[in-house]
């Protein structure tokens, strides 16, 4: 086992390049480049104290110094602290809020800070000292090499949550390596013939973990554009696949979204050599998908590249991947048999009361993984529905100086992840998360199927549904359905949504709220905060359209 820094050098001596896209302009970077100007920075934070223990925590957009200075703190010996950047111009309050929080509560002894950022940060007595890029880049004292550990903390990611007490995953360079040799082993990664594309943000497990540090341990080829670019013009995405003969990529599932309808209407493109399109960090949507194929067969992607995958921060990244070149695969099970019996009962595909969900794949090398039920703790059998949990050699040690997280995190050496599934031959489906589920006269309503249900009601922003449950009368919950809007005609709008979740689920939504675009709760990854929205709805903080 190697550690990052070991696994650093390998990669640059492969002669490959990082090619950084910002706007209009590409600029490729060798890797053994990108190498010594960090090792530059490097000797500059071990002359600001930075060594072995430090934790630095980084806050800029994706760019090459933020490139350079993450690889400079493993380099110096110490943990990477990546903070998010704000989702809205609206949230610069909260975001200032919950920077402030990651840094607390990460002990981190430095920050570094893109100059555009640094204003919205401003010193308070005792923080931390913080600096620019520009401190690292001019030439300072020789770079000292520090002992590789393979037992240090590589990386403190922290989890996207709603409020201002984050916890962050603590993930050592034995737990990150193991995680990158099972993906480089379960995709067959070849460093000389694949080229990875990537967007995704470097504060995000997988833009850090799985597209970035994969690239530069292994020396595989890498376009890295900014999730700015990506939001700005969803066609990017696609066109740099087909530049630069992108094999593999990832995203979540709302990207797919954009991509399909950017690829409908673009240009031709060649994505023939793409081969993982790994579809993940949130609910994968087989509709999505069906749609993203279909946008792409002009295009010349095979259906096959489509990579639905599982994974989260607790194991470095990746937890469960199907075969390469498999495609979507999908177990058809009777709805209602699911949310009253937790059972996944096989049904007949497009028959009224099934839910379509998609196979997960089997857990890389190293991983473990059991159904178990959340009450008991006794193991389930093959479709029968309970928490997910893992084990192995990728799984986080802990939350950073969370004590009592913890005590709930671990189930008998066992990581609980707080996921609804169940196993099919050796395989992961996926059915929601348990925090999230709405009981309702009996039955256990997965928000998912509500929200999607409704994305093509005209009125209603796709993607920008929220559904939860609150207590009503004799201890039954109500369902409440929160929708972004713009619409002229509010009324019907409320009209269509409530007969569409009538007919979806069999159910009547309690309340349907209907609030201005940009405003329901997002991670800083961009996925739709419930519990926030919960909060927000019985607090009366809702911003109605």
């Amino acid at each position: 086992m190697l550690t990052l820094n070991q696994r650093i050098e390998a990669g640059a001596a492969r002669g490959h390049s990082l090619t950084f896209v910002v706007g209009g302009e590409h600029v490729p970077v060798p890797y053994a480049q990108l190498h010594e100007e960090a090792q530059r920075y490097a000797a500059n934070l071990q002359a600001l104290g930075v060594g072995p223990g430090s934790h630095v925590a980084l806050l800029g957009p994706t760019s090459r110094p933020l490139v350079t200075a993450i690889q400079a703190v493993w380099l110096a010996g110490a943990t990477v602290v990546v903070l998010p950047l704000p989702m809205r111009l609206s949230s610069i309050d909260e975001f200032v809020a919950q920077t402030r929080a990651r840094i607390t509560h990460a002990d981190v002894s430095l920050v570094l800070v893109d100059p555009e950022l640094a204003p919205f940060i401003e010193p308070r007595p005792g923080d931390p000292r913080m600096v620019g890029w520009e401190a690292l880049e001019d030439p300072g004292p020789a770079y000292k090499r520090p002992e590789d550990d393979l037992d240090s903390l590589a990386i403190l990611q922290f989890t996207s949550g709603s409020t201002t007490d984050p916890k962050g995953v603590m993930l050592p360079h034995r737990t990150v390596g193991a995680n990158l040799d099972a993906i480089s082993l379960a995709t067959s990664l070849d460093p000389d013939d694949d080229c990875l594309v990537s967007w995704l943000p470097l504060y995000h497990d997988m833009g850090l973990v799985g597209l970035f540090s994969l690239s530069l341990t292994t020396g595989t080829p890498l376009v890295l554009g900014a999730p700015t670019d990506f939001m700005a013009g969803p066609a990017r995405w696609m066109e740099w696949i087909s530049q630069y003969g992108g094999t593999a990529t990832a995203g979540p599932n709302f990207s797919y979204v954009l991509a399909a309808r950017a690829m409908a209407r673009g240009e031709q493109l060649d994505l023939s050599r793409l081969r993982i399109a790994l579809n993940g960090a949130e609910p994968v949507d087989p509709a999505t998908v069906a749609k993203f194929v279909e946008a792409g067969e002009r295009h010349g992607l095979r259906p096959g590249a489509v990579f639905p995958a599982f994974g989260m921060a607790e194991v470095a990244i990746a937890g469960t991947f199907p075969e390469p070149m498999s495609g979507l695969r999908t177990d058809p099970v009777d709805r209602r048999v699911l949310e009253t019996e937790r059972y996944a009962a096989p049904s007949e595909p497009g028959r009224a009361g099934v839910r379509e969900l998609a196979i997960l794949g089997r857990p890389m090398d190293g991983l473990e993984i059991r159904v178990v039920d959340p009450t008991s703790g006794d193991v389930l059998k093959d479709r029968e529905v309970g928490e997910l949990e893992i084990r192995g050699t990728s799984v986080t040690p802990g939350y950073y100086k969370r004590p009592e997280a913890n005590a709930e995190l671990f189930h008998d050496g066992w990581l609980r992840t707080g996921d609804l599934a169940y196993l099919l031959d050796g395989e992961m489906v996926m059915c929601g998360r348990i925090k999230d589920m709405i009981i309702v006269g009996g039955r256990n309503v997965f928000p998912e199927d509500v929200e999607r249900a409704l994305a093509d009601i005209a009125g209603v922003r796709a993607g920008n549904v929220i559904a939860f449950g609150i207590d009503g009368a004799q201890g039954k919950e109500g369902l409440v359905i929160v929708c972004e809007s713009k619409s002229d005609d509010l009324p019907e709008v409320r009209r269509s949504v409530a007969e569409r979740v009538r007919d979806a689920v069999g159910l009547p939504a309690k309340d349907i709220v209907l609030v201005l675009p940009g405003s329901l709760p997002k991670t800083s990854s961009g996925k739709l905060q419930r519990s926030l929205c919960k909060l927000r709805y019985l607090g009366a903080e809702l911003s109605p359209a």
